[in-house]
């Protein structure tokens, strides 16, 4: 096992607790969050080093008495040592679950970008299906959620919807779900019972603060409209809808779900920050290829994750090639049979990493 500088880890919780009595720190949620996060990580680790140094200790000193005199007491030290010995590599193990590298964003509430595919009617009806599984999904954590906007078709489905959920480590569980999600089924439009594919994108952001994202109102072309229905019927009389463009990215937010121009604005430019702030790590990520490449849930939109295969009852996730068939179950909301498996497999990889720099 690697010899650990507790010294400097005491120093660095040290460091943080002067750092939260801070007055500059207690005016930034972001910076708090983060420094809370890493002082809980911190003592964790220092925790179980020092649970292993004190197992480690009392197992050296078991079996030297292996060799006492005493034949009863080596007797009784030969039947300890092999239940100190399974404590000891329990104890390890859980020391390199915690020095997996964890993600900044996990404490995060999200932003969630459903926009449908191929298919048309029947890929905004699914699309409906998806949001409405994040919704139970969200309902059986205790999240909160906003609506920010939505576009319907004509059918009851959804060209495209932008909605935040919030609570505990939401970040942590649907960050996975980032992808083309397909759906296989015959589609209430068919008249001849043929299987059609059609399919939607999953976009999920990290909610950010506004201090976090600085944007030049130099950088922005904001435009206003009156919004409008499925099939472009007007359902607001005045100009309340809000469309962001940020000029030097070419990124533009829309927002027309509120009937206040100011509501609007304000969702549209939380939109916005995290589509900026989702930029940038990608940007860093692209930096770092090879390693995001062994990652699972990688958050590439553009990646086909998961099938939807209704005449089989069957969804199967492609990154770790698992298959269910309890479809109703998952689109009800039982996605932890998934995402589960998802978290597992993310950290059986990195647990390889750590271990391998042990």
């Amino acid at each position: 096992m690697k010899t650990f500088d507790m010294g400097s880890m005491e120093k660095r919780l040290s460091e943080i607790d002067e750092s939260l009595c801070s007055p500059k720190t207690l005016k930034i949620p972001s910076l708090i969050r983060s420094l809370t996060f890493e002082r809980a990580g911190l003592s964790r680790i220092l925790s179980a080093i020092g649970d292993i140094k004190e197992v480690t200790s009392s197992l050296e000193e078991t079996r030297e008495l292996l060799e006492d005199d005493d034949r009863e007491l080596a007797a009784l030290a030969a039947l300890e040592i092999p239940e100190m010995e399974m404590r000891l590599e329990k104890l390890e193990h859980q020391l390199k679950m915690l020095l997996i590298p964890p993600d900044p964003n996990d404490s995060r509430d999200v932003i969630i970008e459903i926009r449908s595919g191929t298919g048309g009617e029947e890929a905004a009806l699914f699309a409906a299906n998806v949001y409405r599984m994040y919704s139970a999904f969200a309902q059986k954590n205790g999240w909160s959620q906003e609506i920010f906007s939505s576009s319907g078709s004509e059918r009851g489905g959804f060209k495209e919807v932008t909605f935040a959920l919030r609570g505990k480590g939401v970040y942590s569980r649907m960050k996975f779900e980032a992808g083309v999600h397909r759906v296989q089924r015959v589609p209430e439009t068919e008249t001849s019972g043929r299987i059609h594919t059609s399919a939607c994108t999953v976009a999920v952001l990290p909610e950010v603060e506004e201090v976090e994202i600085t944007i030049n109102q130099d950088d922005l072309r904001i435009d206003v409209y009156r919004s409008s229905g499925p099939g472009g019927q007007s359902v607001n009389t005045t100009d309340s809808a809000v469309r962001i463009t940020h000029i030097p990215t070419g990124l533009v937010v829309s927002c027309q779900d509120e009937k206040s121009q100011l509501k609007n604005k304000v969702k549209a430019m939380k939109v916005l920050r995290s589509r900026l702030f989702a930029k940038k790590q990608e940007e860093e990520n692209a930096r770092r290829a090879e390693t995001r490449k062994s990652m699972v849930g990688s958050g590439d939109r553009s990646a086909k994750i998961r099938t939807y295969n209704f005449p089989q009852g069957r969804v199967t996730d492609h990154r770790i090639h698992l298959s269910l068939h309890s479809l109703k179950d998952i689109l009800g909301g039982d996605l932890d049979q998934i995402i589960g498996p998802l978290i597992e497999a993310e950290q059986e990889k990195l647990l390889s990493e750590v271990s391998s720099g042990l």
